[in-house]
């Protein structure tokens, strides 16, 4: 399939009338199988075997999928590579080249209408785990990845993206018999799912933010511990290219250690780690994330009810006067609002102590305060002139 077949897959808001998905039937028979534990009983080698591989797994989660293949945070070899696929693939969380791919797309649109997971616009349920299911995310964007398509043995991996978590199976169960398999990989795998699809569901729900990222990511420090350093989220947002995603030193990232200690062995290279300017939080931001902040700060002031009082005070003559020189102004609204002081239009002070109040500390304030304010009278002028083009 080409990317042009693939992109062409409908990509249509938050409706959720496709999750009902044959893939679908696998990932609840998964969670099932786990009750099969009743019969096959918990040996301790059975629950060494899950308590090992979770760690390994959530390890190659973090490394492989998300701070390597998505991100390129740090360099390795090709045959290192390949291992951190397989190793993430076992994790039956389809490909490396979907992975990464809906997770750059992620990273581009994030907590808007085009997100792929957001809360936000979709709700809880949804971004956790029902995204996965959904026709229109079934195929890989990959002209998102193609770094990662230049290499066959990732493009094999992506045609059988489940055979590595077919063949740990068939390894805890050459281990540890029928109980292997049920703790050894079911209970594993399950746990892995739900740790990770909490990055995008309750890491934009809970937690605090240090920064301003034009979205909702956020720092949770339990979600760290059971991810190995992936839940210090709104860090990650920050500064997705980092290879270190505690920015502080009592932030833990488990994930980070172990691939500075890979590096010691010459694994892996060129670890890369945000600048002195991010950590003091003093970086001044991205124009799409202060058009999201903006976004977000103006939506605190009803554009509607703002200008159905400035038509309720004017009235007459002097709001047909007004109709007419912003039926003239054309692009010059926020212009012209700004020169005729009328009544009930927010301040700019006002919008300062909003965000201040909304946002952590950052450089932009200002940015997007302005921003926001002119989104405002951009909205409140098209209002007021609507009568007038309705008329037309």
């Amino acid at each position: 399939m080409t990317a042009a077949e693939a992109n062409s897959t409908p990509d249509t808001g938050g409706d959720h009338d496709d999750i009902i998905y044959p893939s679908t039937i696998p990932f609840v028979l998964m969670h099932f199988a786990c009750f099969a534990a009743i019969w096959t009983g918990v040996t301790w080698q059975a629950l060494a075997i899950c308590i090992a591989l979770y760690w390994l797994r959530i390890f190659a989660i973090g490394a492989g999928y998300h701070r390597y293949f998505s991100h390129r945070a740090y360099s390795t070899s090709r045959v290192f590579q390949f291992v951190l696929a397989v190793l993430a693939q076992t994790t039956a969380q389809k490909s490396v080249i979907w992975w990464a791919s809906k997770h750059r797309h992620h990273h581009l649109h994030s907590d808007t209408e085009q997100d792929v997971h957001s809360p936000r616009h979709k709700g809880f349920i949804y971004s956790h785990l029902g995204w996965i299911f959904s026709r229109k995310h079934d195929l890989p964007d990959f002209d998102k990845v193609a770094d990662l398509m230049r290499y066959p043995e990732l493009r094999w991996l992506h045609k059988f993206e489940l055979l590595p978590a077919v063949i740990l199976a068939v390894l805890c169960f050459l281990a540890a018999g029928w109980s292997g398999l049920v703790v050894g990989f079911f209970w594993s795998t399950v746990l892995v799912y739900h740790a990770t699809f909490c990055i995008n569901s309750l890491a934009h729900v809970s937690g605090s933010t240090r920064y301003v990222t034009g979205d909702d990511s956020r720092n949770n420090w339990l979600l760290a511990v059971f991810t190995m350093g992936e839940g210090w989220h709104n860090n990650h947002h920050a500064f997705q290219s980092s290879v270190r995603q505690g920015f502080r030193w009592w932030e833990i990232d488990p994930t980070y250690y172990l691939l500075r200690g890979l590096s010691w062995l010459g694994l892996v290279w060129d670890l890369r780690l945000p600048p002195e300017q991010v950590l003091r939080n003093e970086q001044r931001l991205g124009v799409a994330v202060i058009n999201r902040a903006a976004e977000q700060l103006v939506a605190r002031f009803n554009s509607e009810h703002v200008a159905q009082a400035i038509a309720a005070a004017l009235q007459g003559p002097e709001l047909s006067a007004l109709q007419d020189v912003l039926a003239r102004a054309h692009q010059r609204t926020t212009e012209v609002l700004m020169t005729l002081h009328l009544p009930h239009i927010p301040t700019r002070e006002e919008f300062v102590r909003e965000a201040r109040a909304m946002f952590a500390r950052t450089k932009s304030l200002d940015e997007i305060v302005d921003r926001a304010y002119e989104l405002l009278l951009i909205s409140v002028g098209t209002r007021l002139a609507a009568p007038i083009e309705s008329k037309s």
